[in-house]
C-alpha cells in the first residue's frame, strides 16, 4: 500500500504544480495550452544544467528564466499582437517540445536521453517508503496552500480575478488587465519549471525527448476540472495521477493477461473523462473557446 501511495504521490506532484500555472493564468483569463511545451523545457534546463556543472540552484534559476521567456513570449503574442489564445499557447507546446530536442543536439550531438550527476534532495530515510521522494513533493502542499492564499484570500487575487472575469470593470478601478496578465504568466512559470525539474530530477536524474507525455495538458484538464480553483485542480491532478498509478501497479499484477498499451492510456482516458464529466455538471456540454474560461 505504502508503494502505491509514493508512486501516486510522486506522479501526482508534477500535475498539481503544472496545474497551479494553469490555474493562475485562467484567472487572469488566459487559456494557457502552452503548459506543456513550459514543463518539457523545465525538466530539459534542470536535467542538461547540472550535466553541464551547475549547482542544483543554478539549474532551477536557468530553468525558470527559460520557462518565464516563454511566458512572456506567450504574453506577447496574445496580448499585443491579439493573436488567438489556444493557437498561441499550443505554439509555446511545440516550441517547447522541439526546442529540447534542438538543443540536446546542439549540445550533446544527437536526441539521445541525458543523465544527471545528482537529482534533487531526497525527503530521507526517516520517514521510511516516503523518504525516497524529493523535496519539492514535501513543498507541494504548502506551495497549494499559499496559492490558495494569494489568489482567494488578498486584493492581488482578487484583481487578478477581476481582470479575468470583467476586465472592463477592472479597468473601470485603475487596474491594467494587460498588466496583470503578464503577472499572472510569470508568476506560473516557476511552477512549470518546477514541476518539470520534479518530473525529470525527481526520481528519474534524466531527460528525454518528449517525456512529459502528455502531463502538461492533464494539468491543464485539471484546471478546467477544479473549476479554477487552486484546491480543485490539485484534487484533479491527483485523480488523474491516482488513475496512472493505478495502471501501473495493474501492469505488474495481471502481465501478459491484460494489453499494457491499454493500462498505460488510463490517466489520458481519465483526463478525457474528467473533461466531459465537467462540462456535463456544468451543463456546458456545448462550449467553445470563449466560454471555457468560464467551467
Amino acid at each position: 500500500m505504502e508503494d502505491l501511495i509514493v508512486a501516486f504521490l510522486r506522479s501526482g506532484t508534477p500535475i498539481v504544480y503544472v496545474a497551479l500555472a494553469g490555474v493562475i493564468a485562467q484567472r487572469a483569463g488566459i487559456w494557457n495550452l502552452g503548459l506543456e511545451g513550459l514543463m518539457i523545457t523545465g525538466a530539459c534546463a534542470t536535467i542538461v544544467g547540472l550535466k553541464l556543472g551547475l549547482p542544483l540552484a543554478g539549474a532551477l534559476a536557468v530553468a525558470v528564466l527559460l520557462c518565464a521567456l516563454m511566458s512572456a513570449l506567450l504574453w506577447v503574442v496574445v496580448e499585443v499582437l491579439k493573436a488567438n489564445q489556444i493557437i498561441a499557447g499550443l505554439g509555446i507546446t511545440g516550441l517547447g517540445l522541439g526546442g529540447t530536442a534542438l538543443a540536446l543536439t546542439a549540445i550533446f550531438g544527437s536526441e539521445a536521453a541525458v543523465n544527471a550527476p545528482a537529482g534533487l534532495p531526497r525527503i530521507g530515510p526517516a520517514f521510511g517508503a516516503f523518504g525516497s521522494l524529493s523535496v519539492l513533493v514535501a513543498a507541494m502542499p504548502v506551495l497549494v496552500l499559499a496559492s490558495w492564499l494569494v489568489l482567494c484570500r488578498t486584493r492581488f487575487g482578487l484583481r487578478l480575478a477581476a481582470c479575468g472575469e470583467h476586465p472592463f470593470a477592472a479597468r473601470a478601478i485603475g487596474v491594467n488587465p494587460g498588466l496583470m496578465r503578464l503577472w499572472a504568466l510569470l508568476l506560473g512559470a516557476p511552477f512549470c519549471a518546477l514541476a518539470g525539474a520534479e518530473l525529470a530530477a525527481g526520481s528519474l536524474q534524466m531527460f528525454s525527448v518528449n517525456m512529459t507525455a502528455g502531463r502538461g495538458f492533464m494539468g491543464f484538464a485539471a484546471v478546467i476540472f477544479g473549476a479554477g480553483h487552486p484546491l480543485g485542480a490539485t484534487l484533479a491532478a491527483f485523480f488523474f495521477a491516482f488513475v496512472g498509478a493505478l495502471g501501473i501497479r495493474a501492469q505488474l499484477m495481471f502481465g501478459e493477461r491484460v494489453p499494457s498499451s491499454l493500462l498505460l492510456s488510463l490517466p489520458y482516458i481519465a483526463t478525457i473523462l474528467g473533461l466531459w464529466l465537467s462540462a456535463r455538471v456544468r451543463g456546458k456540454g456545448n462550449a467553445g473557446p470563449s466560454e471555457l474560461g468560464r467551467l
